[in-house]
């Protein structure tokens, strides 16, 4: 019940159900992720902070999540290797602060030496760059490229390109092509950037990819 009330952004409810049951903020759904990153993905901070209240323990990729850069730094402090390491889920710390667009967290990662290059160690095997142009964070993506990401890594064989145009967001997709995006890159289905769009009915965008 807890998760399904995170999911669904019910504060009063998460708040009643831990008043009853203070342990469910150290509870894990069947995938393991914990009720905190949880409330993390669901974009609910008021919910992340109600669970944390209760006694929620914050690891240090649930910090990334939530953006707290100060006890990230505390931890990357005590144990410098988890740069390095990966969530239950396969993501590296900058993978998500990439997604979640905390921009100067990314910043400090990346100045601390994280890969700009990591593949996730999971289903997307993706790199920090498409986490960004996932979450459509625009500042994130441009820092990332700025400092060296490869803006036609592949992911299987979605390329971030890919990404924003079936996303439909233009300033990606101008930001993406500005660092020498392939336009002829094509996905597994054979696919290629400006056809995602098209399929999407960003018809504005497919041109714009095609006229590139």
């Amino acid at each position: 019940m807890l998760f399904e009330a995170i999911q669904a952004g019910d504060l009063d409810r998460v708040k009643a159900l831990l008043r009853e049951d203070p342990a469910l903020a150290r509870a894990r759904d069947a995938n393991g992720t914990s009720a905190l990153m949880m409330a993390a993905y669901a974009e609910a901070p008021a919910i992340a902070r109600a669970i944390q209240k209760a006694g929620a323990p914050v690891n240090i990729f649930e910090a990334t999540a939530l953006g707290r850069q100060n006890l990230v730094r505390d931890l990357l402090a005590i144990t410098p290797d988890l740069l390095r390491a990966t969530s239950h889920d396969g993501w590296t710390l900058l993978h998500l602060a990439a997604f979640f667009g905390h921009v100067d967290l990314v910043r400090f990662l990346v100045g601390r030496g994280a890969d700009l290059r990591a593949i996730s160690r999971n289903q997307m095997a993706n790199q920090p760059l498409h986490s960004a142009v996932a979450g459509r964070r625009l500042a994130v993506a441009e820092l990332l490229l700025r400092a060296g990401a490869n803006v036609n890594a592949p992911a299987q064989t979605v390329t971030p390109l890919h990404l924003a145009a079936h996303a439909g967001h233009g300033p990606l997709v101008e930001l993406l092509l500005a660092f020498g995006a392939d336009t002829k890159a094509r996905d597994a289905h054979g696919h290629n950037a400006a056809a995602l769009a098209a399929e999407q009915s960003h018809t504005a965008i497919a041109d714009f990819i095609r006229r590139y």
